[in-house]
């Protein structure tokens, strides 16, 4: 059987398929032996496998069907099949080299850890790494499709005239793609200024959540209640918001009551020590009862408390309220808040007597209040006598 046949092309390209599968086993085996003691040999096989074994098998194959091709294929057809190996060789390389270079950025991302308290560095670490990533990937992606561009003789032969005109065509994007830019720049900065980081507690748009995603475009916020709000990056770089968790996680906390005036502020105080003594939910920095306002008929008493993190202390702050609370009600009655209300006559108005009364309605009417005219009412009811007329 001659080499440059059909069965001998089939043959090949399978012995190819099979030589690239038997080599990536064997890559695949030696870094899972040497990584029984370290980390990163599992982590590469994971990142590169499927990449490797694209680029493996495109290369065997190129090269099997390169030797026993038929020698009744055309020279075009030749061509032709020669370029979509390059092509495909040129994308699974491209792959492959990205995948490379994010097994390089999770190396640095397994140093630090952010499911410890203290993981402030740990998270800005992380933001830029991710950040850095889609950069890599983009970039590579961007010089993958410009080699495969390249390998068209009509772009090759343009190129000089693309070039010449490569300044018009970035002033007319740059235009075009003015927000565009925008966000990406504003995207690249919060990755490099440490203004937010992954997991950051922030306040933005009046809405309480955490720093889910960062990219090169928009910034993802998990709302407290599983919402997701998604921003442009130029957000967060054009406009205030705030960061709970720029410095440290821990937090101060307020907790207030509109009482009565007959609270007792050293009896709450004891309580709240109770409270928090039993509590895993309090740091143990501050816990302070105060009074800082009294008008209007209440006594305002303010309870400040310190939470490791923004969630916990919401938690302490709901547990001191509603123990406070119960406090009150069972041991402090008197202390719950009440509107007063006095009823006081007028001075100038006082009850008339009886004799007065009967003045007044004597003078209210027209015969009546007097033996005059009392007489003449009589006259008025007492029976018209008649006279009988023969």
């Amino acid at each position: 059987m001659s080499l440059h046949s059909l069965p001998s092309l089939v043959i090949a390209c399978l012995i190819a398929v099979v030589v690239a599968i038997v080599v990536t086993a064997i890559v695949g085996l030696a870094l899972r032996v040497a990584g029984r003691h370290r980390a990163w040999p599992g982590l590469l096989v994971r990142r590169a496998r499927v990449p490797f074994r694209l680029l493996l098998g495109v290369v065997v194959l190129w090269i099997a069907v390169a030797l026993t091709l038929p020698p009744e294929v055309t020279r075009d057809w030749v061509e032709v099949v020669n370029h979509t190996f390059l092509i495909l060789t040129i994308a699974a390389g491209t792959w492959f080299c990205a995948a490379l270079l994010v097994f390089v950025e999770d190396l640095g991302l397994v140093r630090y850890r952010v499911d410890v308290p203290d993981n402030r560095y740990a998270r800005r670490v992380r933001t830029q790494v991710l950040v850095l990533r889609r950069l890599t990937v983009v970039a590579a992606v961007v010089i993958g499709l410009a080699a495969i561009l390249l390998t068209f003789p009509v772009l090759q032969a343009a190129g000089a005239s693309l070039l010449a005109s490569a300044g018009i065509i970035g002033v007319i994007a740059g235009v075009a793609a003015q927000s565009s830019l925008a966000n990406l720049f504003a995207g690249i900065q919060l990755a490099f200024s440490d203004a937010i980081r992954i997991d950051d507690v922030v306040v933005v748009e009046q809405q309480w959540g955490t720093i889910e995603e960062i990219t090169l475009s928009y910034v993802v916020v998990h709302i407290w209640d599983d919402r997701r709000l998604v921003l442009p990056s130029t957000a967060f770089t054009t406009k205030p918001f705030e960061n709970w968790t720029r410095q440290h996680s821990e937090l101060l906390g307020a907790v207030e009551f509109d009482l009565d005036w007959r609270v007792s502020p050293s009896g709450m105080r004891a309580e709240l020590n109770r409270i928090l003594a039993a509590t895993d939910l309090w740091d143990g920095r501050t816990g302070v009862l105060q009074v800082t306002d009294a008008t209007q008929g209440w006594v305002r008493v303010r309870v400040l408390v310190t939470g490791r993190d923004a969630p916990t202390l919401f938690d302490l702050r709901c547990h001191v309220r509603e123990r406070l609370i119960d406090w009150l009600q069972r041991y402090s009655d008197a202390s719950l808040p009440r509107q007063r209300v006095e009823v006081v006559d007028p001075p100038d108005q006082q009850v008339p007597s009886a004799r007065a009364r009967s003045a007044a309605d004597g003078e209210g009417r027209l015969f009546g209040g007097s033996p005059e005219n009392d007489q003449r009412a009589s006259q008025f009811t007492d029976a018209i006598p008649t006279v009988d007329h023969p």
